[in-house]
């Protein structure tokens, strides 16, 4: 969304309490970051402003920061990793480009240009190494829709077979690339927001699509869902709310056990603004925001908050024993001891 603009200080450190601890990483560097991809324990890329993107190999311990040549200017705010030396970076704006480097960062080629003065690219996500997605805020009231099924070498444009138009003032938010999720052969959720909020959901690798109502904190350009996750093809949260005021919490984490097509709000909720969700086992969930980090173990029906530190986006391995969470001024934290 091309109003969604970050201007919030990085907090305080504040203690965790007994096993569960955040660990920084990394920071200083002039970037605000939005996008993560963890391959393995070891492996993680991130990407933000500034033209930046970074990778670890050792689980965060150190990192390498590259800015593309000829793009030292763009806002990364997704990328999608495969191991340690592909990966694609998405950045948000106009002219909109896809990135792909194939020998660790060194290199990077251009396989998706748009010069269009609306196009803005929202997030990225693959259901496997061949087969990937990313949606942008619409165009004529149609979202834009791009596929790959060769891993990203190059793009095809498939919005057409989305034929729902949006309503006046809905799109995408690109707080951290993942109002977009992948699952399974073909499953995939995007969510809007904005003035209306919706969750627009294809079972057949966006052929074909439905719409169903989300029903979080909406009706100005500052609020909706700004991140969502799904376990399965069933079980799926979203968290957001209002950006411009991150510490209220009125109605901003919805809970759906039927693929997206109800949402419920949890028993308690998260403490504010949220703009990154992440399952990191079924029952344990992180939730991150510029107001703090909140964490559940009974998959989201319950939210404690743990740190106010400030975060834009989090996300796990797949076993969960490398958890990320990165913001503003290339700050880069690990939570430890919550997976035991």
């Amino acid at each position: 969304m091309k109003y969604l603009v970050c201007f919030f200080l990085f907090l305080p450190f504040i203690s965790l309490a007994q096993k569960y601890e955040l660990q920084p990483l990394s920071s200083g560097t002039k970037t605000s970051i939005r996008g993560l991809s963890i391959v393995s324990d070891k492996v993680a890329w991130v990407s933000g402003s500034n033209g930046y993107i970074g990778k670890t190999t050792d689980a965060g311990l150190n990192w390498t920061w590259v800015k593309p040549e000829g793009f030292e200017k763009l806002d990364f705010r997704a990328i999608q990793a495969f191991d340690d030396k592909k990966a694609i970076a998405v950045n948000a704006g106009t002219p909109a480009f896809i990135l792909l480097t194939v020998d660790g960062g060194r290199s990077w080629k251009t396989t998706y240009k748009n010069t269009d003065s609306a196009i803005f690219l929202d997030g990225m996500d693959f259901w496997d190494k061949k087969n990937g997605v990313i949606f942008g805020d619409p165009i004529q009231h149609q979202l834009q829709i791009l596929k790959t099924t060769n891993g990203g070498l190059d793009w095809q444009n498939i919005s057409s077979q989305l034929n729902m138009e949006t309503d006046k003032g809905e799109a995408g938010f690109a707080a951290s690339g993942t109002t977009i999720k992948t699952v399974g052969k073909g499953k995939v959720w995007i969510a809007t927001g904005g003035v209306v909020s919706n969750i627009y959901h294809s079972t057949d690798y966006g052929k074909t699509w439905m719409k169903y109502p989300c029903p979080i904190w909406q009706g100005e350009n500052s609020t909706g869902p700004f991140s969502m996750d799904f376990f399965d093809a069933q079980s799926g949260i979203v968290v957001g709310g209002n950006y411009l005021q991150d510490k209220v919490n009125s109605n901003n984490v919805l809970l759906t056990k039927n693929g997206g097509r109800e949402w419920v709000k949890p028993v308690k909720p998260v403490s504010g603004y949220r703009s990154g969700v992440v399952y990191v086992t079924k029952k344990r969930c992180i939730a991150v925001g510029t107001s703090g980090v909140d964490i559940s173990k009974d998959g989201g029906l319950n939210w404690k908050n743990i740190s106010t530190l400030s975060f834009n986006g989090v996300r796990s391995s797949t076993n969960g024993k490398l958890i990320l969470l990165a913001g503003n001024q290339g700050v880069i934290y690990k939570l430890t001891g919550f997976i035991q």
